[in-house]
């Protein structure tokens, strides 16, 4: 294209295209120029690497800002208050293993450690009001083998002798919250003596006192793409060219997140994915095609695709980077998909203990762009294709879906409604009517939505759901909920850091992936919002 073209071309698009294409093409390249992804430092890896391995770099800068981060109330974490309590106790794990380790520490002073441990230890003893534990990652495993380890150091000499510990430097202990079973972790661990399967490299931390130092292979970068796996890993292993490949992994997340540590690294394929996903449903811009494109042949794998380099093979990520190749005109074969076939639905991976809504939803959608691109082969999928989508009919409740990857049934919702509206048949529009009055019943009065709070990344699903079914706007109420959801994601201070919601060990905020959504339903809104191309429609 000449640039006299290039510029009748450019100046013929719509400021609002124009701006979303601007915006698309610089949030991919700043993904394309990051190998790690966007997620903010956690709590619990930070204090796991700073218990576990005290040696690397930096330990006093992670100890001070563990500090920082414990709330007024003793605790540590993001959510609701049962969600703090992997945090909590990965926290006062870290403080009184500094403690005991390093009795002669001053930076950060003694007494502020104990202090910070005490209160936290408080906060413990508080339980929260009843409800579920969150569904995170081997939280049934994780929880109990903390209580055991900060038990055991409240009964060292050293922590005895600490009087900012309060009642609890003589005596009293922690219990393992109700739900829990205290011997979980022993269970675990005494099953994998012989070898510690791939599913819980990424929890490794939990049962990993319990093993022999050769249960694990080593690994190639971070174990289970977990700092605190790793650091559990290089705690029980000799040293040699082994540990030094471990530390070397440790030490290159560090230095990208500033000495601290998140969920989990680098998420590199999922970020990428999930991205381009995300920015297709408006339309990729076209600078934006052949970077995508990019990406899912990058990222695809025949044997499954990855999350992160030391995680299973899963059907999440091998469905989005089939998906991402048909929304790009390229070809990414499914046939990877058939390892996770689980007689009625697709598992996430193999080994798994409870299904996931959005992993199905994702496989459908990647299914069915697949085969428009390629009819011909679509004897072969459309009966799993059935089963599927009646499998996800059959997991709604009260209108919505839940699912283990994230705290917001909005998100689980949009996926499952997006699935359903690409392969029809018996009760999906019901399904898809209830979802959208759903989402029509529960708009906050400031115009957003969210299961805590109204929060963009939750409004943005919800904008989605109201746009992705062009019958929703004969529902009573659509007009005037798409218009103040506008008004609410213009408002939004972008400078703030959203809240976490999604599910790993403990919650998380994939920052980039969250900025995805909220650009595309803004761009949604721009094209096919109330009072642009639905004149007439009831409100």
């Amino acid at each position: 294209m000449t640039g006299s073209r290039a510029a009748i071309s450019t100046a013929a698009i719509p400021e609002a295209r124009r701006r979303y294409d601007s915006q698309a093409v610089r949030l991919m390249a700043d993904i394309d120029a990051d190998p790690w992804g966007s997620v903010r430092a956690s709590v619990y890896e930070t204090a796991r690497v700073i218990s576990l391995a005290p040696d690397f770099a930096e330990h006093g800068t992670r100890l001070e800002w563990l500090l920082n981060q414990q709330l007024p109330d003793g605790a540590w974490g993001e959510g609701p208050a049962r969600y703090r309590l992997l945090p909590t106790l990965s926290a006062v794990e870290a403080l009184l293993a500094t403690l005991v380790r390093e009795a002669t520490a001053t930076v950060p002073p003694r007494v502020r450690l104990a202090s910070a441990a005490a209160d936290g230890l408080t906060a413990l003893r508080r339980p929260p009001a009843d409800g579920r534990w969150p569904d995170t990652a081997a939280i049934e495993v994780l929880v109990p083998s903390l209580v055991a380890r900060i038990n055991s150091l409240l009964d060292h000499s050293v922590t005895g002798t600490l009087p900012h510990l309060g009642p609890l430097s003589r005596g009293a202990r922690l219990s393992v919250p109700h739900g829990f079973r205290p011997e979980r972790h022993e269970e675990i661990a005494q099953r994998c003596r012989t070898g510690v399967p791939g599913k819980l490299h990424h929890t490794f931390e939990g049962i990993a006192r319990h093993l022999p130092g050769n249960t694990v292979p080593v690994p190639h970068g971070l174990l289970g793409s977990s700092p605190a796996a790793t650091g559990a890993w290089l705690a029980s292993q000799p040293e040699g060219e082994q540990g030094e490949q471990a530390r070397a992994a440790l030490s290159a997340a560090a230095r990208r997140y500033g000495g601290l540590f998140p969920e989990a690294a680098p998420i590199r394929a999922f970020e990428r994915l999930w991205v381009a996903a995300a920015l297709a449903r408006p339309s990729l811009p076209p600078a934006c095609r052949a970077t995508a494109g990019a990406w899912a042949h990058d990222i695809y794998d025949p044997a499954g695709v990855r999350g992160a380099p030391g995680l299973l093979p899963d059907a999440d990520d091998t469905a989005m980077a089939v998906l991402v190749a048909a929304l790009t005109g390229t070809s990414g074969d499914p046939a990877p998909l058939a390892a996770f076939w689980a007689d009625t639905h697709y598992r996430c991976y193999i080994g798994e203990d409870t299904g996931s809504v959005t992993a199905n939803a994702h496989a459908l959608q990647a299914l069915t762009a697949h085969l428009r691109l390629r009819p011909a082969v679509s004897p072969v999928h459309h009966p799993r294709m059935d089963l599927v989508r009646d499998w996800l009919v059959e997991q709604q409740t009260d209108g919505a879906w839940t699912d283990k990857w994230h705290a917001s049934p909005y998100y689980a919702t949009e996926r499952c409604v997006r699935a359903l509206l690409s392969h029809d048949g018996p009760g999906t529009r019901q399904a898809i009517q209830r979802a959208v009055d759903r989402v029509l019943a529960s708009q906050h009065d400031d115009g957003t939505w969210g299961i805590w709070g109204g929060t963009a990344e939750e409004t943005a699903y919800a904008v989605q759901i109201l746009l992705a079914d062009p019958a929703a706007a004969i529902r009573p109420g659509w007009r005037t909920a798409l218009q103040r959801a506008e008004h609410a994601l213009d408002a939004w201070d972008t400078r703030h850091e959203p809240p976490a919601l999604w599910h790993d060990k403990t919650l998380y905020a994939p920052t980039s992936m969250i900025q995805s959504e909220i650009l595309a339903a803004r761009q949604l809104l721009t094209r096919h919002g109330p009072g642009r191309h639905t004149q007439g429609v009831a409100s």
